[in-house]
Formats: C-alpha cells, sequence, structure tokens
C-alpha cells in the first residue's frame, strides 16, 4: 500500500515515554553564565532525526563485545558480527515488505543509492535521446545524479509539476509518459511540502508502458507503513538517519531481475567472486554493489533503529505525527503573515513558511533564541522554491518525539520573531 497515514485519535501512543528514550530531549541550550537556557525544542527531523537511547546502546554494545570486519573472517567475532549485519538486512526486507532479503542494497546513503541506480542501471540501459520523468518537487539527490546521465549520455530530462497547494499533477505525468520514456524517479514525499505522492498509481501508469520506476522514500519511510510490492516499486530508496538511526547508512531496494542485470557500481572487495589479471568476475545482488568495507556499526543501529520504530507501531507514529500537524498549521495559520507552502491533502508532518517582511534566516536565527530548531534554505530543492516563488523558507518537521506544547513553543517563537521585526 501507499504510505499511510493513520486515524489521529489513537490514545495509546505515550510521547513523555518516547521523549525519555532520546537523551538530547532533555538538554537546554543556550545556556549563560551557568544559568540554564531554553529548553530545545527539536522541529529539523526532516534533515535528520534524533537517535534513542537503544540505538545508541545498539551500537555501544557491538563495539564492545562484537566488533570485527564481515563476510571474509572465519573466527569467532567475525562469524558473529557478519550475523549481526545480515540480520538487518531481514529486518530492512520486513519493513519495506520486499520479498527477500537479497532485494535489498545497503549504502552510505540515500543520496548513493540514487547514484548507483543512474551509475548503473542508467548508463547501461539508456541511450541519447531516452527519457528520464522527474517531479518538481525532488530533492537535490534526486535531480543531479540524472543530470549527470544527461551529460554523459544524452538522455532527457521531462518534469511533472504540481499545483498551488504542492499536489502532483498526475493528468501532466500520464502525459510525459512516452515511447521514449525509459525510467520514472519521483519522491514518494516531499521534503519541503510533505506532499504524498500516489505512488501505486504512478507505477501502473509507467507498468503500462513497460517503465522501471524508482521512489525516492528518505520521507515516506519515516511517516507510514511503506509496502514495495503493493505499490510495486521497482527501486525503493531510504536512508538510516532520517530513521532515527546512524548516519552513512542508506537503503537501495530493487526488484531481484533489475538488480541482477545491472552492472557493478564500485569495484573492489567483496563484490568479486575471483580476481585475476585476465579478468574479474562479480557476485549477485546485493553483493555486487557492496564493495568495500561497508558502515557495519551504523548498520547495526539501523537494525536497533527499525527496531524500536516496531515497537512503538508505525501506525501509531503517524496518528501522533498527524495529529500534531494539523494542530501545528491551524495555531501557525492564526499568525498574520505567516505563509505556509503546501497544502496538499494527507500531507507528511512538514510545516514550510515564510513571515512576511522578515527573511527566513533571520526566522530561524531568533526562533534558535527560543530554544526552536527549524531549518532554514531551500532544503535542497531549489526548482520547488522557484515553483512557488518564495527563495528560502523555515520549515518545521514533526517526528515521534514532538508534542503539541513544542508546537504552542513554535507558534509563540514565530510572534516573537514578528514582534522583533515590527512586521
Amino acid at each position: 500500500m501507499d504510505t499511510q497515514i493513520a486515524d489521529p485519535t489513537l490514545t495509546t501512543y505515550d510521547v513523555e515515554r518516547v521523549r525519555a528514550d532520546f537523551p538530547v530531549l532533555s538538554r537546554t541550550v543556550h545556556d549563560r553564565k551557568g544559568k540554564p537556557g531554553k529548553p530545545l525544542v527539536y522541529l529539523d527531523s526532516a534533515a535528520s532525526a534524533q537517535k534513542p537511547r537503544q540505538v545508541i546502546d545498539a551500537m555501544t554494545r557491538f563495539l564492545e563485545e562484537d566488533y570485527s570486519n564481515i563476510h571474509r573472517g572465519v573466527h569467532f567475532l567475525s562469524q558473529t558480527a557478519t550475523d549481526q549485519f545480515e540480520a538487518v538486512r531481514g529486518k530492512v526486507a520486513r519493513f519495506l515488505n520486499a520479498p527477500s532479503e537479497r532485494n535489498i542494497v545497503f549504502t552510505r546513503s540515500a543520496t548513493e543509492a540514487v547514484n548507483l541506480v543512474a551509475h548503473s542501471y542508467g548508463r547501461a540501459f539508456l541511450s541519447e535521446g531516452d527519457e528520464i520523468i522527474l517531479s518538481v518537487m525532488e530533492h537535490h539527490a534526486n535531480i543531479v545524479p540524472w543530470q549527470l546521465l544527461q551529460a554523459d549520455k544524452g538522455v532527457r530530462i521531462k518534469v511533472v509539476p504540481v499545483d498551488d497547494r504542492g499536489v502532483l499533477d498526475l493528468d501532466a505525468y500520464a502525459d510525459l509518459l512516452s515511447d521514449r520514456t525509459k525510467l520514472v524517479a519521483i519522491t514518494h514525499c516531499s521534503n519541503v511540502l510533505g506532499t504524498v505522492t500516489p505512488a501505486k498509481e504512478i507505477a501502473r501508469l509507467a507498468h503500462e508502458r513497460g517503465v522501471p520506476v524508482l521512489f525516492d522514500g528518505s520521507q515516506a519511510a519515516v511517516h507510514g507503513v511503506v509496502d514495495v510490492q503493493d505499490i510495486d516499486a521497482d527501486f525503493y530508496i531510504m536512508t538510516g538517519h532520517k530513521l532515527y538511526g546512524p548516519t552513512g547508512t542508506g537503503v537501495l531496494y530493487g526488484k531481484y531481475d533489475l538488480l541482477k542485470k545491472m552492472p557493478p557500481y564500485q569495484g573492489g572487495g567483496d563484490m568479486i567472486e575471483s580476481v585475476s589479471f585476465e579478468g574479474t568476475t562479480f557476485k549477485l545482488p546485493p553483493a555486487r554493489f557492496e564493495a568495500g568495507t561497508p558502515a557495519i556499526t551504523e548498520v547495526i543501529g539501523l537494525g536497533a533503529a527499525l527496531d524500536y520504530i516496531e515497537s512503538l507501531g508505525r501506525e501509531a507514529i503517524a496518528a501522533h505525527e498527524h495529529d500534531l500537524l494539523r494542530y501545528a498549521t491551524e495555531k501557525l495559520s492564526q499568525v498574520e503573515g505567516v505563509r505556509i507552502i503546501g497544502t496538499a491533502p494527507g500531507k507528511g508532518p512538514i510545516l514550510s513558511f515564510t513571515v512576511e517582511g522578515v527573511h527566513p534566516h533571520d526566522v530561524g536565527t531568533i526562533v534558535d533564541q527560543y530554544g526552536v530548531a527549524v531549518r532554514v534554505g531551500r532544503h535542497c530543492a531549489e526548482p520547488l522554491s522557484e515553483r512557488f516563488g518564495v527563495g528560502p523558507t523555515a520549515r518545521a518537521s514533526f517526528a515521534l518525539y514532538n508534542t503539541r506544547a513544542e508546537a504552542d513553543a513554535l507558534v509563540s517563537s514565530v510572534i516573537a520573531v514578528k514582534e522583533f521585526f515590527g512586521a
């Protein structure tokens, strides 16, 4: 199924218990001369989420007790580390409802996962004049790799627009599909607007023409249940550090018949069957795409993060986040001079906005003095900023540990911004 936003009336979610799992949330910021500062209100999880104690402890325990390089050793620690590392591949497969662990490739980031597909699949199977369809909502990580392919192979890029709410124009998308279309690469949830795209329909329309589809799930996988088989994704990408895991971890899901046809992305240890100066043979996926020593400890942390999310329940998390988004949107909309960018129905818990007469960087600087951490800028989505004619924006993003009181703190700090500037 597509990403699900669950019923926000669920009452079993204990956010205070959840917050106790995140050590950083108990700190204050801007402490001065021994006086405590403001309680941290962390509303920047769309950029990178904080880490629960369970992830920190899992990584520490692994480093203290079981660390070794993997896949190559016959000794106890290497075997133990390998078993733990590969167990995470199974957790990721279950998290996405992939058919098998062999569909799951570990990368260093979502960005590397996109580059892997662009470099391997794109260079092997796309030719001059072939077309790739993106949307105007894409993160730069799902634009620039295709532009590099465009420069190298002469492919053409077509762009699906959005309406003034930020809803993907599905009719325009259908019109862009043609006999020249060889790949579709579209976000599953915009990191600026929060728009959740109709992934299942996007895939269906593409597959009617035999066109494979890649979904950037960096935001969608965090905020709901993703079933890659139900949406029929050919490639699906997510990143660990937004999923309450460590940096240095990304995931590429691929249909196995596609992965088997793709040439290696990088060369080196652990992706080879045999090497000689006469030639090299390569392992089957996913090992074919995992050259070199991976981020072993970090993958262990990712596994702990997925366990943590599952222990809370993804539908319960989604309901909690949806409630926060609805509450914060209502409150912030009442502040005169605030413009919210992106009002698509069913959107994810991302709130981008501007304050009339105040530069977003000033907004971010001043709300920070009240302990409120938001992101400011174009959020690695410059074409989308141009579409809405806003340049930079401030972005508050809500996560499983945020509260209504923190949404109130955001609104109060924005009102303070207006008072400071007389806006």
